[in-house]
């Protein structure tokens, strides 16, 4: 298991390129997280739904995601509550307590989702949530020592270097462990290194001494690496050159599936901005209104921040509007929520650029498709994860047709003067075909430069891959690992 100092120290990355090589070493493997708190989501094979970053992992190993892989998600909806999803499968609503409450139930499902991967794989690697040593969170714990402890799997400690006071983090964390979960803790792996690897010997040496644990390597800062991320958006597109199109998308308090929008940061000829509350919209060619897991509460946290005005103002100047999953509701002419499935019941009248209205009823919808863009032809695949369904007009004139084993099903919709687009589709922009089509509609001249962002989570898998077999001592990686 691969645990971390803190959230964001690498995990997941760690993950994912010992899933890679060992894949390449010809072993059988796959990721496992028994707890993750993230936005970002993607469908399995079996029809549910896990961390985006888990399933990034199963695609480092070869393999298709499963439900069991994630067996506990949680989807924050406010500050202090959350939609619970038990293996792939919507489980109800908590807030932080009633789920504090609930591990020992929820320890349940994450064993039986352990078991059943264990006797389908020779090897797991699995991997912590935040910190082993947050205290107030050790009752019942299933995400880190907890989880570990209950199936005896030797530990790997990740610290975060660029942040600064890595030696703090690792024996800190240490520190507050207990004994047998010290015991259980094998090594340390140092990450995002920048700089002359000889100026950290007499650190490392120290560490070793002081803690009687070896440091497995030291992993680099790795210059533009960009994968599926757990959660955090992290940095923007392109920052040199004059873009050729300027495209902006609200940092929404609820934002989901931001991974939308990588092969766009990859784009050379992009300029993608995330404006955060209390931010300046700056000019653009194309505004994006991202997927939300509270539609009727980032639509009020839009207009509070004056989006409405400018998404007019920038439509009047002959600028294009795109919506995704949310965002795409946002668009129509209200978003009714009854049941109360997203926040407090009622409705909330919508921007009003399309005409269409959108219901939130029970019963997600979780679906892996393909098909083609409206009217180029060209290929689209992707996922849908969302409650609403859309009815309306503007639905006569969809963005996509997707391909589905009744046949063809339209999805989205474009306004009669083609300004305004929407779809349900999350990796819209994923496949260069699209993308082309997508930009050139904006009038771009940036067409031919977009990115196949499938051939790029491949290049980059094999580039962590080579990074660990590089740098870290994968003999005793491999040897806890047939040991553990």
């Amino acid at each position: 298991m691969i645990q971390g100092t803190t959230s964001d120290a690498g995990k997941s990355t760690v993950v994912a390129a010992l899933c890679r090589a060992l894949a390449r070493h010809g072993v059988s493997v796959a990721p496992f997280k028994p707890q993750n708190m993230a936005l970002n989501s993607a469908v399995t094979a079996d029809g549910g739904e896990i961390g985006r970053s888990t399933a990034l992992q199963a695609l480092a190993c070869g393999v298709e995601p499963h439900s069991d892989m994630n067996p506990v998600l949680l989807k924050p909806e406010s500050d202090r509550g959350a939609q619970v999803i038990l293996r792939g499968r919507v489980h109800g609503h908590m807030d932080a307590l009633d789920y504090h409450a609930y591990k020992r139930q929820a320890r349940a499902g994450v064993m039986a989702a352990w078991e059943a991967l264990s006797s389908r794989y020779d090897m797991i690697i699995a991997e912590g949530a935040g910190s082993p040593a947050e205290i107030n969170l050790r009752d019942n714990d299933i995400a880190n020592m907890g989880f570990a402890e209950r199936v005896d799997c030797p530990v790997l400690l990740v610290g975060d270097i660029d942040r600064g006071g890595v030696f703090a983090q690792l024996v800190g964390t240490l520190e507050l462990l207990s004994a047998s979960e010290r015991a259980r803790t094998r090594g340390f792996i140092i990450n995002r290194f920048r700089g002359d690897l000889a100026l950290l010997d007499p650190g490392l040496t120290w560490l070793a001494e002081r803690t009687g644990k070896p440091v497995l390597g030291t992993l680099p800062y790795l210059d533009g690496l960009l994968l599926d991320a757990e959660d955090s958006i992290g940095r923007a597109g392109h920052d040199d050159g004059e873009p050729a199109l300027r495209v902006v998308v609200p940092a929404l308090p609820r934002i989901s599936n931001h991974n939308d929008f990588d092969p766009l940061r990859l784009h050379p000829r992009v300029a993608l901005t995330f404006v955060g509350p209390n931010q300046v919209i700056p000019p653009s060619d194309l505004i994006v209104l991202p997927g939300s897991k509270s539609t009727r509460t980032d639509l009020a946290w839009l207009r509070s921040q004056g989006w409405e005005a400018a998404i007019r103002r920038h439509l009047r100047y002959g600028g294009r509007v795109l919506g995704i999953c949310g965002g795409f509701q946002m668009l129509g002419r209200v978003v009714h929520d009854p049941e109360g499935l997203e926040g407090p019941a009622g409705s909330t009248p919508g921007l009003g650029l399309l005409d269409l209205e959108t219901r939130m009823v029970p019963g997600k919808q979780l679906r892996n498709v393909a098909g083609r863009l409206s009217p180029e032809g060209v290929p689209v695949s992707g996922y849908e994860i969302h409650n609403g369904v859309s009815e309306g007009p503007a639905l006569a004139r969809p963005l996509v047709a997707l391909d589905d084993r009744e046949g063809e099903r339209a999805d989205g919709a474009v306004s009669d003067d083609g300004q305004v687009m929407g779809t349900y589709l999350h990796g819209l922009f994923d496949r260069p075909e699209a993308c082309t089509a997508l930009l050139a509609r904006c009038g771009s001249a940036a067409a031919e430069a977009a990115v196949d962002y499938r051939e790029h989570r491949q290049r980059e898998l094999d580039r962590l891959a080579d990074t660990v077999e590089s740098c870290l001592d994968f003999t005793a990686i491999e040897r806890l690992l047939s040991d553990g």
